[in-house]
């Protein structure tokens, strides 16, 4: 199973789950890296949930020979590639300590392979052969990574999840099954003649305030809603990230699925009926699956999509809280922010700064967010994402510049998984959209500002 040479995770990974019967991912905690960077931690190795456990994907533990006197321990031995760090053949440990519960941890792993990695990155390990010799490949696929939507797009990796396993496969062939019923009408329409013509009707991507606005209001429908008001809904950021990274990226993948579809008839038929042509097309759009170029870019554009969706969303909550903002006013230095609350106007005046600022809204961050600060000037930031990337030392740099960050309330929650793999918490620069909005904005700025103008 292990791809030879420097190929990129990319490469790597699709590979891995070309060959893999299954595959299981861990979104990686801040416990599962943190063993591979810092000696003073307790855990080793990642954790390992029961269902995954014992699901199958892994051998079943068996009890170790030890003093009877001590606790037992459950252990299995497998053998695992790392193409990424160049190991063949290493072995690996799931062990678990029964003095600790259920606790189970897969250790024996290349610290090289996560030392790294950015928060809420992935494990990544494919099964292979069967019986009782089964073949294992693992890679680390960093979030901030292309890799990371290429595994999203592919497994259909839901928001947030601790570990799963997924079957290639199946997903596969779900993938072409929604394909193919909706090549079934493109055939209709090219052997009528019409395939350009109902292409354009029907399988058209929406612009990206129109597919932002379609998924509002399927949130909206959905939780009987009138409006995105952030002072009405309990946690505003969580509706924003459910609805850019969930609701939306949905509609946008049935968009998609009939572009992808699109393309292929075309670039095989050339637009014109054949019986030949028909039965060529018959088989690509069976195995669609196998055309890599198209589904790869698929990933790209749904990043693309989320940068500009995210703003229509804060935006939208802006308009539906009746609070006074522009957008995309040109200031000095032909800085362009993406909003000045309440005004540039207010903001320019003496005091004015006081009680104004820029709110800035990104996706995902990387290293755009060193772009954020040339639109500070001397004004106060805040800068909203749903990045669940962004490393502490990051943020902690953020901070010395002045910048505070505005996260899901679900990022800092103490309970919520996605929390614990990413490194928000225990940082004074950020604050979740429902302190955003009732501290720094109705508690401490509204009354200052003039009434909303636009509607």
């Amino acid at each position: 199973m292990t791809v030879e040479g420097n190929a990129k995770t990319e490469d790597l990974l699709v590979a891995l789950l070309r060959t893999s019967a299954s595959v299981f991912i861990k979104r990686l905690s801040n416990n599962d890296r943190d063993w591979s960077r810092y000696h003073n931690k307790h855990q080793a190795g990642v954790y390992v949930p029961a269902p995954e456990r014992d699901g199958g994907f892994f051998p079943a533990l068996t009890l170790k020979e030890r003093d009877p006197a001590q606790a037992a321990i459950l252990e299995t031995w497998i053998r695992v590639d790392w193409p990424q760090v160049g190991e063949r053949d290493k072995r690996a440990r799931l062990v678990n300590y029964r003095s600790k519960g259920e606790e189970t941890h897969l250790t024996g792993l290349p610290k090289e392979a996560f030392a790294s990695l950015a928060p809420a990155s992935f494990l990544v390990i494919g099964r292979s052969g069967s019986g009782d010799e089964p073949r294992f490949e693992a890679l680390t696929i960093d979030a901030t990574d292309d890799a990371a939507a290429i595994l999203t797009d592919a497994l259909r990796l839901p928001v947030d999840f601790q570990a799963l396993v997924r079957f290639p496969d199946e997903e596969r062939r779900s993938q072409q099954e929604q394909l193919l019923s909706f090549a079934d009408l493109l055939l209709t329409a090219w052997r009528m003649g019409s395939l350009v013509s109902f292409a354009a009707e029907h399988a058209a991507m929406p612009d990206t305030y129109t597919l932002a606005r379609m998924a509002r209001q399927a949130y909206l429908d959905e939780h009987q809603l009138a409006m995105l008001d952030p002072f009405e809904i309990e946690c505003p950021g969580d509706a924003v990230r459910h609805i850019s990274r969930v609701v939306e990226l949905e509609i946008f993948r049935g968009f998609q699925r009939k572009r992808i579809a699109t393309e292929i008839v075309q670039l095989i038929t050339g637009n014109a009926a054949s019986d030949t042509t028909g039965a060529i097309l018959a088989r690509v759009v069976e195995n669609v699956g196998e055309i890599d170029a198209l589904m790869l870019s698929a990933s790209q554009q749904r990043r693309s999509r989320a940068g500009y969706s995210f703003e229509h969303h804060i935006e939208a909550m802006l308009l539906a809280g009746r609070v006074p903002f522009e957008k995309q006013v040109i200031i000095d230095a032909k800085k362009r922010p993406d909003f000045i609350l309440p005004s540039w106007k207010f903001l320019s005046e003496p005091g004015g700064d006081g009680q104004g600022f820029i709110l800035s809204a990104k996706t995902t961050l990387r290293e755009r967010w060193k772009q954020v600060q040339r639109e500070m000037s001397e004004h106060a930031l805040f800068l909203a994402t749903v990045d669940d990337s962004l490393a502490g030392n990051a943020i902690d740099d953020m901070a010395s510049m002045g910048i505070t960050l505005v996260v899901p309330e679900i990022l800092t929650s103490a309970s919520s998984t996605a929390a614990k793999a990413a490194e928000y918490r225990g940082h004074s620069n950020v604050i979740t959209f429902r302190q955003f909005f009732d501290t720094e904005i109705r508690d401490k700025r509204l009354r200052h500002w003039p009434p909303v103008e636009h509607h």
